[in-house]
């Protein structure tokens, strides 16, 4: 392991560029971008590197973290310049340091846990005992891409029994399959038909994932 001390020189040249390009005499492109006008990079760059790991290209994906840490290093630039309320790269990584130990207590305050299940169920609990949320989907994004976005809202409502009216269909599809490969021929071949019809596959799993969501929260209502 490389010496702590040293660690994070590579960091700090990243927020040394980053200060020079923002700063008088620095880039005019650079210094007009505000949040909202990184959104489209935030997400290109987010998928590149989801890419890169898909494709299990080291190399690739080496430079593509690289490209999402500028994203979140430019952000925190921008943040830094804010009159009223300022803050820096060094804030947010503070705070999730602090975060991950709050949500961690296992780890860092003598709690016990049985399975990484019961982590990751604690770690939303806890989440939503923070945020004063009311149902296991609060906080889950809906600018997700739909399989995404649905899958995300099935691990979360794992034990409530909230019914998927075609599940029986879904597995009877999927019993005999070998792999994961089988199975993106089959939804490539149920977007090949919907386009077909003149049906929005991506739509279409929308709709279904915000009518689950409803009775996800009907259940936790009663």
């Amino acid at each position: 392991m490389s010496d702590p001390s040293a660690r994070l020189d590579g960091v700090r040249s990243l927020v040394e560029v980053m200060d020079r390009l923002r700063s008088p005499g620095g880039c005019p492109w650079d210094a007009r971008q505000t949040h909202r006008s990184l959104v489209e990079y935030l997400v290109e760059e987010a998928y590149e590197t989801v890419e890169a790991i898909e494709l299990e290209d080291r190399a690739g994906l080496r430079e593509e973290l690289g490209d999402l840490l500028l994203q979140v290093v430019f952000h925190a630039r921008i943040a830094e310049e804010d009159p009223d309320d300022p803050w820096d790269l060094d804030d947010v990584a503070r705070g999730i340091a602090e975060k991950l130990v709050r949500r961690h207590p296992h780890v860092f305050a003598g709690d016990t846990v049985d399975s990484a299940e019961q982590v990751e169920r604690r770690w939303h609990e806890r989440k939503a005992e923070e945020k004063g949320r009311s149902s296991v989907t609060d906080g889950i994004p809906e600018s997700l891409p739909a399989l995404l976005w649905a899958g995300k809202l099935l691990a979360r409502s794992e034990g409530l029994d909230a019914e998927i009216p075609r599940a029986a269909e879904g597995e009877a599809l999927v019993a005999g399959m070998a792999d994961e490969d089988e199975l993106g021929e089959l939804l490539l071949g149920a977007v090949a038909a919907a386009r077909s019809r003149g049906w929005d596959a991506e739509s279409a799993v929308r709709q279904a994932a915000r009518r689950h969501r409803e009775r996800i929260r009907g259940i936790e209502g009663r």
